[in-house]
């Protein structure tokens, strides 16, 4: 049995846990805050919410040692408590956080072996470096990177660190009948809060008259639908700008399109370091929205670069190797 915690910020954490899942032998029980995914066949245990107020928000991070554990917050002790009680009944070989160093020290207090979903960023600061102490290994859903291993500096002696490049729900999916459609631009953002306005897309439309915008973006005027076939519009576009996160960039890499990436503003600047790391792989990827007269020279360079990097970002296989991974690890029980 495979217990796996599920962070509620976005859609990433849930849909990544349903895409290994699918192909894992051992049977898991996840936990989250949120529903679970549609396509989750295992056992949800719905936790209680950890930020509800009153939050003792000068407590959460015990002076630094630690990301949220508020003092005296029944919410947070009856999460803890609900997971501790299933570890207890159901003595899982294995325990996976995706991701929350508070959990994977529960876990290991419990004398759980715990696997860790790596994050990008700067993630370096001793909540992590705690985190990444008790785990068993570390799982990384980018490919190896020619600068540094993992997500950030840690000790030599740290865990292992399996690279298995980025996947998301749509891997293997057949590409529809419809070809591109020269000159179009499909603006893809998700629901995590963004730092651009509507004027902001408005003022990139304006100053490319000759592409035709279409918007994927919760909360905007813009927006044409943005749960309805995302699959479809991104083969219909011929450059895809995309926010930096991991899974909306993985999206477009399993539809291999040309793409301007661009980081949005996120804890440990996660989304910079993914772009940074984008750019060494020749795709155009951007630290911060630019000016609209930058845009007709970007959606060029986004064509001209094409979509072949995306095949080292996320090379199909890698849900298939992160449960191949978890169901040996699950399988080493002592």
């Amino acid at each position: 049995m495979i217990g796996w915690y599920v962070h509620s910020q976005g859609a990433g954490h849930l849909q990544r846990l349903a895409a290994v899942s699918r192909h894992l032998r051992t049977p898991v029980t996840a936990f989250g805050s949120a529903a679970p995914p549609e396509d989750f066949a295992g056992k949800w245990i719905r936790l209680e919410h950890d930020d509800d107020e009153p939050v003792d928000r000068a407590s959460a991070t015990a002076d630094g040692a630690l990301h949220w554990a508020p003092l005296h917050h029944p919410g947070l002790q009856h999460r803890h408590a609900a997971i501790t009680a299933w570890i207890a009944q159901a003595r899982p070989s294995l325990f996976v956080t995706d991701v929350s160093v508070e959990v994977t020290a529960l876990a290991r207090l419990c004398g759980v072996p715990v696997v860790v979903f790596a994050m990008l960023g700067d993630r370096d600061d001793p909540a992590h470096r705690l985190g990444r102490s008790l785990a068993t290994a570390l799982v990384a859903p980018w490919p190896p990177t020619r600068d540094r291993p993992d997500d950030g500096p840690r000790d030599d002696a740290g865990p292992p660190v399996l690279h298995v490049g980025a996947f998301s729900r749509f891997d293997g999916r057949t590409p529809p009948a419809e070809p591109s459609r020269p000159g179009t631009v499909l603006v893809l953002f998700g629901g995590g809060g963004r730092d651009v306005s509507d004027a902001d897309f408005r003022a990139a439309r304006t100053a490319t008259p000759g592409w035709t915008w279409e918007y994927r973006v919760p909360g905007s005027a813009e927006d044409a639908g943005s749960g309805k076939d995302v699959w479809t519009a991104l083969h219909r576009a011929e450059v895809v700008v995309v926010h930096g996160g991991h899974n909306a960039v993985a999206e477009v890499a399993a539809a291999r399109r040309p793409a301007v990436v661009i980081a949005q503003d996120r804890p440990f600047a996660e989304q910079r370091r993914r772009a940074e790391l984008l750019r060494a792989e020749g795709l155009v990827a951007l630290d911060r929205w630019p000016a609209a007269p930058e845009w007709p020279g970007l959606l060029d360079r986004a064509r001209a670069a094409g979509a072949g990097a995306w095949e080292r970002w996320a090379p199909g296989d890698g849900a298939q190797r992160a449960a191949a991974f978890l169901d040996d690890a699950a399988g080493e029980r002592a």
